[in-house]
């Protein structure tokens, strides 16, 4: 496997030895007039070191994918301090979120001056800090076809994940709109499986899901806990249904922290929700250790670094 990047520096797949947490937030700033609590910032660093220490030591938590993009309040600097601290390998992102975060350097920029903007974060790091993104994400949209400006962010995030070997993951609101990112992906050059379509359990339609895994993209169950949205019990059933129909291959399970009320030190379940209740569940459902491993571990991995099903991904 290809080495991942991460906001430490490069790190050899071999040595993730535990779960990843495919999908999640440790610095961002998404709030707006309708919602003042969808933040993590500097008052909140104590508490996510606390929590991903504690599940490295409880569960090997070994990566976390941290997918704040441009528009959403990243932190290159503070994610560093935050693995540093925690002993987390952390990958950070590049790209754009859906339309209504946008920021101004979107506008009217073509495919291509946007392509060229993503490549220089990706080769060159991200501003002073000379942090290099490993994945390009949370890419967005909204509806069931992204709007014109999601095209050419979409466009611009598969273009410039062909010129540098990185993936793609998408944010789909609500759940909507998977099939149709995928196709304006993969038109744009992007192979399939360099595809993490998010967001998928808050859809209830096992037949987009098996439809996406069948093409070859991931199919992400990544807001694990979010109760509010959907049921726990829901989004084990949508998982079972890929498991049973063979696509087991094609799963990534995570939580996305997306506001500082997730954080167990405010009472929410946190970043270890998904270890603590959602993965005993699945156990109970019949899922052995190696079934787990690859679900957390293994798949994760290879959408990092673009390793296909045929490769053995014993990393």
């Amino acid at each position: 496997m290809h080495t991942l990047g991460t906001v430490t520096g490069p790190l050899d797949p071999s040595l993730v030895t535990g779960p990843v947490l495919a999908h999640e937030h440790i610095a961002l700033d998404l709030r707006r007039d309708s919602d003042r609590e969808a933040v993590l910032d500097a008052r909140h660093t104590g508490q996510i070191t606390d929590e991903l220490s504690a599940l490295r030591e409880e569960f090997g938590l070994s990566l976390v994918i941290e997918q704040t993009c441009r528009g959403m309040g990243r932190d290159m600097a503070a994610l560093a301090r935050v693995s540093a601290a925690s002993r987390v390998a952390v990958v950070a992102a590049t790209g754009w979120y859906y339309e209504p975060f946008h920021p101004d350097e979107v506008g009217r920029t073509s495919a291509e001056q946007l392509t060229d903007s993503l490549v220089r974060d990706i080769e060159q790091g991200v501003a002073a800090t000379g942090i290099r993104p490993g994945v390009i994400g949370e890419a967005g949209s909204h509806g069931e076809h992204p709007s014109e400006p999601e095209r050419r962010t979409l466009t611009a995030a598969a273009r410039a994940a062909v010129r540098t070997g990185l993936s793609v993951a998408t944010h789909t609101h609500l759940g909507v709109g998977g099939p149709a990112q995928l196709g304006l992906l993969t038109a744009a050059g992007l192979a399939p499986h360099r595809v993490a379509v998010g967001h998928q359990d808050l859809l209830d339609d096992p037949a987009v899901h098996r439809r996406l895994a069948a093409e070859g993209a991931y199919v992400c169950l990544d807001t694990v806990g979010k109760n509010h949205y959907q049921s726990d019990a829901t989004r084990l059933r949508l998982l079972l249904a890929l498991i049973e129909s063979g696509h087991a291959d094609r799963v990534l399970l995570s939580c996305d922290v997306s506001r500082h009320g997730y954080l167990t030190g405010e009472g929410g379940t946190g970043y270890g929700h998904l270890f603590r209740s959602f993965l005993p569940r699945l156990r109970a459902a019949g899922a052995d250790a190696d079934l787990i491993d690859l679900i957390t571990r293994r798949n994760p991995l290879r959408f990092l670094t673009g390793a296909d099903t045929q490769e053995k991904p014993d990393a």
